[in-house]
C-alpha cells in the first residue's frame, strides 16, 4: 500500500517520470461520446430494478412561521396517488447541507421549505398531489435584510479560520497614509444554477440502502445517510458516476435524497424524485450577499502601508458556514498594517453555503476594484501598482510561498493582450457610440489537499483499471485519471478503464474546492507505485532503471509485455494521499491575471465584453484541453458576476422573485466573446506528489473585476454594487 502524508515533498512518482507522453496532452474526454449521445446515465435517469414510484416535494408557502395544519385529503383522493408523507420527523434533516439537523417539522424558517413528499405512480400525478396539499401556517415577521441586521451581526465561531486579524497599527497607518481609499462594495445572493437539477433514486433491499443521485462528495453523503437512518456504513451505497454540474450545491445531501429514502423505506419500492428549478432556489444553499469595506493606504511611490477588508454576510438560522470573503486579500498584496474581519447576520432564509470559489469569487470583485481605484489615486498603471506591492513571503502569515508566479502572469498577460495600447484616461477611446476600455485584475485561489484513495489494478491482459469514489462534476476527471495512470504504467489511455462515483470503491476526495484533481492524481499515482515496484521485482530490476512504454516493461536489454509479467492474477496497488505539515510550512495558492476589453454604449449604458485573457499559474497541467475548458468556464462565471447574476430577494416575504433561469440571468452565448487562456506551468511539489494546483475556481477569481475595471476605463463610471446592470451605469454616463 502506497500511503503518503505531505509532511515533506514526495521524492517523485512514475507518473511524472513516465515516457508514455500522455500526461498533460490535450486529449479528448473519454466520457465525451457517452454524454453527447445521451448514453451517460445521470441520477434521475438510472433504470433500477423494482416497481418505481415518483415523488414530488411539498413546500411551505411562507418564509417564517408555525405549521398549524397540513390538509392532505384532497391530494390523497387524486388518481394514481400512493401516499402523502408529512409526518416523518426525518424530513427536517434535509435543511442541512453537510450534516443532519433534526429541528422538527412544525417550524418554517425559509421560503419554500420542504415539509413533505407526495408519492404517486407517475411524475404528473405526484406533482398534482403535492400542489393539492393545503399547508396552513401562522406567518410571523421575518428577517430578510442583511444591512438592517448589521447591529446584531455575530463574529466568526472561535474555531473558525476567519477570526479577526490585525497586524501592525492599522488605524495609525490609515490616518498617516499619504494616499488613502475607503470604499464599500456589495454583491447579491447567488445560486448554483447547475444544468442538471438535484435528483435521486432510493431503493431498500433487506435493510440495505442504495441511492443513485447527483452528488459531489460521496463519502459525505454516505456518512449523512448512515447517521440519519441509523445504518451501518456498509449498508449504505451511493452511486453518482455522472453529474450535470454542481458548483458546490451538490456537496452534501439535498432534500430530494432524504425524501426519496424516506418514501422508499415506507413504501417498500424504489422512489425517484427531482427538484424543480424553482424549488432549488430556496432549498439548496445559496452564496450569501456580501457588504465589503476596503481600506487602503499608500505612500507617494505607490507602496501599500495598510490594507483592510471588512465583510458583512448573511446566514440562515441553522447554517454554520461563513463565506471567507477576505481569502484573496490575506495573501495577494503586501502591506505592513493589515486588518480583516467577518460578521454574519442571521436571516430567515435558506442557509448560505459554498458556491464555486467561496470567498475569492466575491471578495476579489471588491479587492481588485479597490486596487484599480487606488492605482488611479497614486498615479500608476494598474499593473505597475500591483507589481510594486508584491510581497516576498505571505504578508499575513510570514510563510514562504510554495510557488508563486503572479508577477509573471501580469507581465505575460500584458504583452499578449496588448496592454500598452490602453488609454490611461477613461473615455478616451471611442468607436461610434461605443466607448472602449481595458481592465486588469489579479487572480488568487487558496490551494487545498484533501485525503483521497484509489485502487489501480494491472490486469492479466495488460490493461489497467482505476477505482475510486471520486466524482466527475464535468471537469474531465475520467480523462485526467486515465492519463495519470497511463503515464505511470506506460499504457495508452485507451487501455485504462476508469470507474468513478460509487462508494463501493475506495473513498476519494470528491469534487469541490478545486482539490479533486490533486487528490485523485496523487492517490492514483501512488497506487501505481505499488504496481511499478512489483513489475520491477518481476523484471529483476530497480524501478529507477526500468522503463514502461506501450504495455511493456523494458530493463536490462529485455522488453517484456505486461500480459507476460502479470500472469493469471492482477497486480494491485492502493494509494492514499493526505495533507501534512507542508500545509503549515508553506503558503499554498494558485495565481493568475485577468484582462478584459469592453465596449460601453454611450447612450444606453449597455456593456459588451469584446475579449478576455486569463493567464494562470496552477501547477502541473494534467490535460491542456480540459484545463483550458475549466478556465474558460470560470471566466464566464466572472462575466456573470460582473454583469448578470442577482438572486433578487423580496425583503417583505423572504422569497427570491426571479427563481428560474428565465429571470436569474447568467451569460448566454451572445454575452461571451472569444476567451484566451494561457498557463504558466510549473509543478508545485510542495503541494502534492504530482505538483497540481487548483484551477477551476481560480479562473473565476478576478475575472469579474477585470470587466468592472474595463467598464470604468471605457466610460469613467465606477459602480460598486454588483452586478453592473445598465441602469446603474447609465445614471452616471457623461453627456453624449
Amino acid at each position: 500500500m502506497a500511503d503518503y502524508r505531505m509532511d515533506a515533498d514526495h521524492p517523485g512518482v512514475a507518473a511524472t517520470r513516465g515516457v508514455q507522453n500522455v500526461l498533460g496532452k490535450p486529449l479528448d474526454r473519454i466520457d465525451g461520446v457517452a454524454k453527447v449521445t445521451g448514453t451517460a446515465p445521470y441520477g434521475y435517469e438510472r433504470r433500477v430494478e423494482g416497481d418505481i414510484a415518483y415523488g414530488f416535494a411539498i413546500t411551505a408557502p411562507a418564509a417564517k412561521g408555525a405549521v398549524r395544519n397540513i390538509d392532505t385529503d384532497a391530494a390523497r383522493a387524486l388518481p394514481g396517488v400512493i401516499d402523502i408523507i408529512v409526518d416523518d420527523p426525518r424530513i427536517a434533516r434535509q435543511a442541512a447541507a453537510f450534516a443532519p439537523a433534526a429541528t422538527g417539522n412544525d417550524r418554517i424558517d425559509h421560503w419554500d421549505q420542504v415539509i413533505g413528499v407526495a408519492v404517486a405512480e407517475t411524475f404528473e400525478a405526484a406533482r398534482a398531489a403535492a400542489r393539492a396539499v393545503v399547508v396552513d401556517i401562522a406567518v410571523e415577521e421575518g428577517r430578510y435584510d442583511t444591512l438592517a441586521g448589521r447591529n446584531d451581526a455575530s463574529p466568526p465561531p472561535k474555531d473558525s479560520r476567519l477570526q479577526d486579524r490585525t497586524i501592525g497599527d492599522f488605524d495609525g497607518a490609515m490616518a498617516d497614509g499619504e494616499i488613502t481609499l475607503d470604499q464599500s462594495y456589495s454583491t447579491p445572493n447567488h445560486v448554483h444554477a447547475a444544468m442538471e437539477p438535484h435528483a435521486s433514486i432510493a431503493r431498500w433491499d433487506d435493510g440495505a440502502l442504495t441511492v443513485w443521485s447527483s452528488l459531489q462528495i460521496l463519502s459525505n453523503a454516505r456518512n449523512i445517510l448512515a447517521q440519519a437512518f441509523d445504518l451501518p456504513h456498509d449498508k449504505v451505497r451511493v452511486i453518482s458516476p455522472y453529474i450535470g454540474g454542481g458548483f458546490g450545491g451538490k456537496g452534501g445531501i439535498g432534500p430530494e435524497t432524504v425524501l426519496a429514502v424516506i418514501a422508499a423505506q415506507k413504501l417498500g419500492r424504489p422512489v425517484k424524485i427531482a427538484m424543480t428549478r424553482q424549488q432549488l432556489f430556496h432549498n439548496v444553499y445559496r452564496r450569501t450577499d456580501t457588504h465589503q469595506r476596503l481600506r487602503l493606504a499608500a505612500d507617494a511611490e505607490g507602496r501599500l502601508t495598510a490594507l483592510g477588508h471588512d465583510s458583512l454576510l448573511s446566514q440562515g438560522p441553522d447554517g454554520g458556514f461563513m463565506e471567507p470573503v477576505a481569502l484573496g486579500s490575506l495573501g495577494l498584496y503586501g502591506a505592513p498594517a493589515r486588518r480583516f474581519t467577518h460578521r454574519v447576520v442571521t436571516l430567515d432564509m435558506v442557509m448560505a453555503g459554498a458556491v464555486r470559489a467561496p470567498g475569492e469569487a466575491v471578495g476579489m470583485l471588491a479587492l481588485e476594484s479597490a486596487m484599480d481605484e487606488m492605482a488611479e489615486k497614486v498615479g500608476l498603471d494598474p499593473i505597475e501598482f500591483r507589481k510594486r506591492n508584491e510581497p516576498e513571503v505571505d504578508p499575513t502569515t510570514g510563510k514562504p510561498f510554495s510557488s508563486r508566479r503572479f508577477i509573471e502572469c501580469l507581465e505575460t498577460g500584458a504583452e499578449r493582450f496588448g496592454w500598452d495600447r490602453r488609454e490611461a484616461t477613461p473615455g478616451m477611446r471611442r468607436e461610434g457610440e461605443w466607448l472602449i476600455g481595458m481592465g486588469v485584475a489579479g487572480a488568487f485561489r487558496i490551494n487545498l489537499l484533501v485525503t483521497g484513495k484509489a485502487r489501480v489494478q494491472l490486469m492479466p491482459d495488460g490493461t489497467a483499471t482505476v477505482e475510486t469514489d471520486m466524482t466527475d462534476i464535468g471537469t474531465g476527471t475520467y480523462t485526467v485519471t486515465a492519463q495519470v495512470a497511463g503515464e505511470a504504467l506506460g499504457l495508452p489511455v485507451e487501455q485504462v478503464k476508469v470507474a468513478l462515483g460509487d462508494t463501493a470503491f475506495p473513498p476519494g476526495s470528491g469534487s469541490g474546492g478545486s482539490f479533486g484533481a490533486a487528490a485523485t492524481a496523487s492517490s492514483v499515482a501512488l497506487a501505481c507505485e505499488d504496481i511499478v515496484a512489483e513489475l520491477a521485482k518481476r523484471m529483476d530490476a530497480d524501478p529507477a532503471d526500468m522503463t514502461l512504454k506501450d504495455g511493456h516493461a523494458i530493463a536490462g536489454n529485455r522488453r517484456v509485455p505486461f500480459s507476460e509479467l502479470v500472469g493469471s492474477a492482477p497486480i494491485e496497488g492502493l494509494g492514499t494521499i493526505e495533507q501534512g505539515r507542508n500545509a503549515e510550512t508553506y503558503s499554498q495558492a494558485a495565481y493568475g491575471a485577468q484582462f478584459a476589453e469592453v465596449a460601453v454604449n454611450a447612450v444606453t449604458g449597455e456593456v459588451r465584453v469584446r475579449r478576455m485573457l486569463g493567464v494562470f499559474d496552477a501547477g502541473r497541467i494534467l490535460n491542456y484541453k480540459t484545463a483550458h475548458s475549466q478556465a474558460i468556464g470560470g471566466m464566464i462565471w466572472g462575466i456573470g458576476y460582473a454583469l448578470h447574476e442577482d438572486a433578487v430577494l423580496d425583503k417583505r416575504t423572504g422569497q427570491f422573485v426571479n427563481h428560474d433561469l428565465g429571470e436569474y440571468h447568467i451569460p448566454a452565448h451572445a454575452d461571451v466573446p472569444p476567451l484566451d487562456v494561457l498557463f504558466l506551468e510549473e509543478p508545485d511539489l510542495h503541494a502534492n506528489p504530482v505538483g497540481v494546483k487548483g484551477l477551476g475556481e481560480l479562473s473565476i477569481s478576478g475575472a469579474g473585476a477585470a470587466v468592472t475595471n474595463a467598464i470604468y476605463n471605457a466610460c469613467g463610471v465606477r459602480v460598486r454594487d454588483f452586478p453592473l446592470t445598465l441602469d446603474k451605469i447609465i445614471a452616471d454616463l457623461p453627456p453624449v
